[in-house]
């Protein structure tokens, strides 16, 4: 019973929200303030758990590791903190760990004593890798787009589909202003975008990962009108019951996976498309698209050229009915900050 008034008091919510006037909405920049303070918070209390050093065991893992034993502080030392103990290839090529066989990210801390593997984009089997990869591509994505436009035009970032590396394209769905319904993205806008993406690789800046209890993310996207709800999802899919967050710069964001460590990863990267998926939920549906590859692995300009065509393709996913929209284009310049 509680967990249905729960339900509907939040649905209330979301329609309030969606039936308010532009002008009284939260502004986009408190709404990154609130999320950021909340996350900063939770992250200081779970590091609190540790007051005391204690040591754990890490055995390394993979060539030339094998029988590498690193003695590291519980809840304190991550994956990266581990290859800071190794070498230069280690600490600059990494990209993802396993723990235990599970994928781990670089920064998030190990609590209890275990095995070790640092993954590259150059391993003989680099599918986890891969999948990060383009998972965290995705996440750049939607940063860029959640910022990417004047302050009186609201932004809602919804699921991001998870879709394979041989789609030829990562993507992340959004919802945009109504006043947008008509704007028909421009090759201009696409590079705009580009822009945006590039310069926060540029920052290298560090996706900090953050486990959290469902309560917490609610608190997080209490300003969300779709992001509670997959927090509820994605906590009933979870068996701890919990769901995974991300930090990048002032961006927080749901994962359904870890992340690769940084930004500065990512090299050949460019927004190829945005697709109208029709109306939904809330509001008009559209699909932005992307290419990258990583540092490690460059392309010629005339394999990306034939990259980047396949990738202007709609990613199709078996969970959403595609609709055309027939409404008249519009013109928008997209605000970004160089």
């Amino acid at each position: 019973m509680v967990e249905s008034e729960f339900g509907v008091n939040r649905m209330r919510t979301w329609i309030r929200h969606a039936l308010l006037p532009l002008a009284v909405r939260t502004p986009a920049t408190e709404v990154r303030g609130q999320r950021n303070a909340v996350f900063s918070r939770e992250q200081a209390r779970q590091r609190a758990l540790y007051p005391r050093i204690e040591k754990i065991e890490v055995s390394m893992q993979g060539p030339g590791l094998d029988g590498t034993l690193l003695i590291m502080n519980r809840g304190m030392s991550t994956p990266l903190s581990c290859a800071r103990h190794l070498t230069e290839h280690h600490l600059i090529n990494s990209a993802l760990a396993l723990v235990d066989g599970e994928p781990w990210s670089l920064h998030q801390p190990l609590t209890h004593s275990c095995s070790l593997t640092l993954l590259t984009f150059k391993d003989s089997d680099p599918t986890l890798v891969n999948q990060a990869y383009w998972r965290s591509c995705a996440a750049l994505l939607g940063q860029v787009l959640e910022t990417a436009f004047k302050d009186d035009f609201t932004v809602e970032l919804l699921n991001t589909p998870e879709v394979p590396v041989t789609s030829g394209a990562f993507c992340c769905d959004v919802v945009l202003d109504p006043q947008l319904d008509s704007w028909t993205p421009s090759e201009e806008s696409l590079r705009s975008l580009t822009r945006g993406a590039q310069q926060l690789i540029h920052q290298d800046l560090a996706w900090e990962p953050l486990e959290v209890v469902p309560s917490v993310a609610l608190e997080i996207f209490s300003h969300s009108r779709c992001k509670q709800e997959e927090v509820e999802q994605k906590a009933a899919q979870s068996p701890k019951g919990t769901v995974m967050l991300h930090r990048c710069g002032d961006h927080v964001l749901l994962s359904a996976g870890p992340l690769v460590a940084r930004t500065g990863l990512c090299s050949q990267y460019e927004v190829t498309a945005i697709h109208s998926l029709g109306q939904g939920l809330w509001g008009l549906r559209r699909r932005a698209q992307g290419l990258s590859l990583p540092l490690q692995l460059q392309a010629h300009h005339t394999v990306w050229r034939k990259l980047r065509q396949r990738a202007e393709k709609m990613v199709r996913t078996a969970n959403y009915l595609f609709i055309t929209s027939h409404s008249h284009p519009r013109t928008v310049t997209l605000k970004l900050k160089h």
